[in-house]
């Protein structure tokens, strides 16, 4: 038997590879120089930037707008998968800023916590790349440990010792049933490569119930990470018992890496089965907006009912990808990037708010929020409104495409149904925003002086950051929908 060879092109990956040194190097710098670890953030950042840099402008033969493939066909560099990495990318360089400052004041300023970021970013950004089910597989376990870990990083923390242990546990299962469906499609088909999967299917006539079972165990594997319902049962306890900063990113990086391999493979390798997985998306994606958003209603902690909203948009998402073709598609890309910006930028000043040990972070803390730090309370006013679909936000538009992608392609019901769902979702929202203005603070009960609520430069840059990407792509969509016009044609 010839041994095949596989070409490996180090450019394609020049990304990873350095985000993967930069890890290392906060890891090197913490064994030997943990005097300096106020400035392990500041490393990471700069690694974060020099791979957008070169997701952007690798000096290597490939065109921003070709696609090319790698180490034997199990790996592509197309604009699909650039706009992904630049989301995940942006997810964890707004996380970093928000974490130089949290992370010392909750005693967490150490290397590994600032490594594990970087490691789950290497995870995302091979999901995006990856045209192989294994290489997605591999991707998606390296992003899934370090989360995991991430969670329980405050470890005098019970509540955060709890939902690293409940993440840990639960995902653990639902990786069973990814895995699974992995190996029902390859025992079908003989391949995990995502090209070769279609192709198989469709001359074979390979469409019986083995691969509908592979292609369900696959729905299940992936409705876990992106918190879909009835899969989602994870995380309202574990977004609220995780640190600030990685609650926010678990909502924004994850969740888009998780969402560029479930359109890939599902409109790579499964069109022959989409009659299939229609009325699952389909009834998947009213149950997600549903019960999201009215569980979101009576919610008193602000991250609980965040990570209900959570729930709520991936439904939105949901729709969008059953809309498919380029609208749809174009819609979900779009989509991904507003809520990266907007709801870390909610977090960062949710994380602010909550003091030492996250004490605060019941809604009715920000009573009077609106007084005593107005420009915070602007800020937190526009998530809000983005994330309810208020315009001229980005929150807004994307939801004003996935409903036109909708009805384009004949869910008229559906796109009803998520229009319902968006009315009732500005109720929860609205309510902080009423107790920021229109309630006074609470009286403090307590003899000790109240501590001081102090926005760090790097926190402001991240709000900064947020709050103008959210105006800016609200105001003019345009240029970042022609953007994810040219990532959906990569998948064709």
């Amino acid at each position: 038997m010839e041994l095949i060879i596989p070409v490996i092109n180090f450019s394609s990956v020049y990304p990873e590879i350095i985000v993967a040194l930069f890890a290392l190097m906060v890891l090197m710098l913490q064994a030997f120089a943990p005097a300096y670890s106020k400035y392990f953030g500041y490393v990471s950042l700069v690694g974060v930037l020099a791979a957008a840099f070169f997701v952007l402008y690798a000096p290597s033969s490939f065109d921003l707008r070709s696609v090319a493939y790698s180490f034997n066909d199990l790996w592509v560099v197309d604009n699909y998968g650039r706009f992904f990495k630049l989301i995940i990318l942006l997810g964890t360089g707004l996380t970093l800023l928000v974490s130089i400052s949290y992370a010392p004041n909750e005693g967490i300023q150490h290397g590994e916590y600032f490594s594990l970021i970087l490691f789950a970013t290497i995870g995302m950004m091979i999901m995006a790349s990856g045209v192989d089910l294994i290489v997605i597989f591999l991707g998606l376990e390296l992003m899934s440990l370090s989360l995991y870990a991430l969670c329980g990083i405050t470890r005098n923390r019970m509540i955060s010792n709890e939902s690293a242990l409940k993440y840990f546990l639960l995902g653990s299962f639902a990786t069973g049933f990814l895995l699974y469906g992995i190996a029902l499609l390859y025992g079908s088909t003989g391949t995990t490569n995502l090209g070769k999967l279609s192709e198989i299917i469709l001359k074979s006539g390979l469409q019986g119930h083995i691969e509908i079972l592979g292609m369900a165990l696959l729905v299940i594997g992936f409705g876990f990470k992106i918190a879909a319902v009835p899969f989602h049962m994870w995380t309202p306890d574990v977004y609220q018992g995780a640190p600030s900063p990685i609650t926010a990113f678990m909502s924004a990086g994850p969740k888009a890496a998780a969402f560029s391999a479930f359109v890939r493979i599902f409109a790579t390798a499964l069109p022959s089965l989409q009659n299939e997985w229609i009325i699952l998306i389909w009834i998947l994606a009213v149950l997600t907006m549903t019960v999201g958003n009215i569980i979101a209603l009576v919610q008193t902690n602000i991250k609980r009912m965040l990570a209900y909203s959570s729930i709520a948009h991936t439904g939105y998402v949901l729709v969008a990808f059953l809309a498919a073709g380029e609208l749809g598609t174009t819609s979900i890309l779009y989509y991904m990037l507003a809520y990266t910006l907007m709801n870390i930028g909610a977090f960062a000043i949710i994380s602010v708010m909550g003091g030492k040990g996250e004490g605060k972070v019941n809604i009715d803390d920000f009573s009077g929020f609106g007084y005593s730090h107005p420009v915070a309370a602007v800020a937190m006013s526009l998530f809000l409104f983005s994330l309810a679909g208020i315009p001229p936000t980005a929150g807004f538009m994307g939801k004003f495409y996935i409903f036109s992608a909708a009805i384009q392609e004949g869910y008229l019901i559906l796109a009803i149904i998520g229009v319902i769902n968006s009315v009732i979702s500005v109720y929860y929202y609205l309510r902080v925003t009423v107790v920021m203005y229109m309630k006074e603070p609470a009286p403090i009960l307590t003899t000790e002086p109240a501590t001081a609520i102090i926005f760090s430069p790097a926190l402001i840059i991240a709000i900064l950051i947020s709050a103008y990407g959210v105006l800016r792509m609200g105001i003019f969509p345009s240029d970042y929908i022609t953007m994810a016009k040219q990532s959906f044609f990569a998948l064709l």
